[in-house]
């Protein structure tokens, strides 16, 4: 699982460190009984052309005929991890580079040393600033000798040739007695040698082979990305969709300006569960032709932690042909908040955004649906739109370019499922949900980590929504073939996980209110609990329905598990760079 830690966590696995911090070497006529240090690289480079760059970094990483810079050239890396990389050549290696200057070196490798669209999105959530479970971690080895102290994401952030993720494993054991002894343990999954005399593979070597072979220099995908990076050229009217856990959905429009080499933005945001309307500015950079990276501001002091008024910082994936994106707007002291949204570009024709209300029920006689979106045709009619088998479209009404609304019938018989919502030629995947019965409810996020803070530290917190689902045709729970239905009014309670007795962690935790917003106790020692112990614990987050009933004739109820910890005493550097 991605820790809290592993979001605050060095991102290691891409820097670029001092060929002179590797150890002591072995002779040998065998490049397996040598440090990686000592080994010849035997991968071609990508050769450094950025004047400015050459100038920072080629006085330490000296040059080749080739036009190569050591280390730097067998190394691709997001642009948090190039810039990562020149925060450490400055602190430790006293390298002398501006803000500006450093900011132009990174805008240079994040490019042309980076990662292809494809190497990046699977690890996107890492700049995101997600907590998830990772699910691209390949065997028992890997994840005790990569991921044990940080996301799996982050080497996975970077390509090297095979010297260089030695070198990199090298750096990690000068530098972190922990990690040097996690890779030289025994690899789970390989056998005991026969020879006791013989030493077992590590899982330093497993992830080493792994690493060499899965994310390698020279990708394919890399190859073939290279010749397709051009200038973004993201000027224009964007239509946007996002959903913020706890306060819905929100649908609006994004104007985006040339300001020299970057972005200004102007964004309108409207609450489809409040109709209230946000405006923000900001100003955003483009990395490789598709990584955005941006901040806006709302204009006003939030009233509260989870309100959407002041900065948030914004890191997009935009599609290979700058037609749309996807990505997270975040903020707060852990990141916790965050909008998960997307972009299309607004060309003339229809765009769809959203449709509201989500989750329809099969049998349902004239129900309206809000559609939402960019250039409605005004003359829209019943027959322009579909909602796939079992929905038909009974008369539609359009408000706006930006909205209309459609009545529909839904046939008893209709397949229960996401259903696409298509005008003509312009689809919306998976929009519209369409059920038979809600079978389940969920609270989400289902495991959940808070910080206690507000005295010296910032409060970590945490926000939880009940969801009503459906089994899918398969009629079993738990499978793949399951979806959401709809947003669930609900009554929030915490209840005691017990772990130590008598501990009582509801009284000291934390308080959750009646829109499932968990806000942490200060941090401590407290003297009124028992042995003077700080204020964390564990609860369940429980969630009871005010209307859904189950089969029982009971109101539906759902849980989650909540942890409340210490604050992050000490978090690891982790610039960002559109700043």
């Amino acid at each position: 699982m991605t820790k809290r830690k592993a979001m605050i966590a060095p991102l290691l696995a891409t820097t670029v460190f001092s060929a002179s911090v590797v150890v002591a070497q072995v002779n040998s006529d065998s490049e397996a009984d040598l440090d990686p240090a000592d080994w010849t690289e035997k991968e071609t480079g990508i050769p450094v052309t950025d004047k400015l760059t050459i100038e920072k970094c080629g006085t330490c990483h000296a040059p080749d005929d080739k036009g190569n810079l050591s280390r730097i050239s067998w190394i691709r890396a997001t642009p948090e991890g190039w810039s990562q990389a020149i925060k450490r050549m400055v602190k430790l290696n006293g390298l002398s580079i501006s803000p500006q200057e450093a900011r132009g070196v990174v805008k240079y490798l994040g490019t042309w040393h980076g990662l292809s669209p494809e190497e990046a999105k699977p690890v996107m959530y890492l700049t995101e600033r997600r907590i998830l479970d990772e699910t691209i971690i390949p065997n028992e080895a890997v994840q005790h000798g990569c991921a044990s102290c940080h996301a799996f994401a982050q080497p996975m952030s970077s390509r090297r040739s095979r010297r260089e993720w030695g070198l990199l494993q090298n750096l990690h054991k000068a530098l972190y007695s922990q990690a040097d002894f996690q890779m030289s343990q025994p690899a789970e999954g390989h056998p005991e040698p026969e020879d006791s005399a013989e030493k077992p593979i590590t899982r330093g070597e497993v992830a080493l082979d792994w690493l060499s072979k899965e994310a390698n220099l020279h990708s394919k995908t890399w190859t073939d990305w290279r010749p397709r990076i051009r200038a973004p050229k993201l000027a224009g009217t964007w239509v946007l969709s996002g959903k913020l856990r706890g306060q819905g959905r929100f649908v609006g429009e994004m104007t985006i300006a040339p300001a020299g080499n970057d972005f200004t933005t102007t964004t309108t945001l409207r609450s489809l569960e409040t109709g209230q309307t946000m405006t923000r500015s900001g100003k955003g950079l483009v990395y490789a032709g598709y990584s955005w990276r941006g901040t806006s501001n709302g204009g006003t002091q939030p009233a509260r932690p989870d309100a959407m008024t002041g900065t948030l910082r914004e890191t997009m994936w935009f599609a290979p042909d700058q037609s749309s994106a996807e990505g997270r707007w975040y903020w707060g002291d852990y990141h916790e908040f965050g909008l998960d949204m997307t972009m299309t570009r607004v060309t003339g024709g229809p765009v769809l955004a959203a449709v509201a209300p989500l989750g329809v029920k099969t049998g349902a006689k004239a129900t309206q649906l809000h559609i939402y979106g960019a250039s409605l045709p005004a003359d829209l009619s019943a027959d322009d739109l579909d909602f796939g088998g079992g929905v038909t479209v009974r008369k539609v009404s359009v408000l706006s370019p930006s909205e209309a609304v459609a009545t529909v019938d839904v046939s008893p018989d209709a397949i229960v499922g996401l259903h696409d919502v298509a005008l003509n030629g312009t689809v919306l995947p998976k929009a519209l949900p369409v059920y038979g019965t809600v079978d389940y409810m969920k609270v989400t996020p289902e495991t959940a980590l808070a910080h206690l803070g507000g005295i010296k530290y910032g409060k970590g917190y945490e926000q939880f929504e009940a969801t009503a689902w459906s089994k899918g045709p398969d009629g079993k729970t738990g499978t793949d073939d399951d979806f959401p239905i709809m947003p669930v009014d609900v009554d929030w309670e915490m209840k005691e996980f017990p772990t130590v007795t008598y501990d009582n962690d509801i009284k000291y935790v934390g308080t959750l209110d009646a829109s499932g917003f968990f806000t942490p106790n200060v941090e401590g020692p407290n003297p009124e609990r028992r042995f003077s112990r700080n204020n964390y614990g564990e609860v369940w987050i429980v969630a009871t329905a005010k209307t859904l009933k189950n089969k029982d004739g009971k109101p539906m109820s759902a849980q989650a598990y909540l942890v409340t910890t210490v604050p992050a005493y000490k978090r690891w550097d982790q610039p960002e760079v559109s700043q």
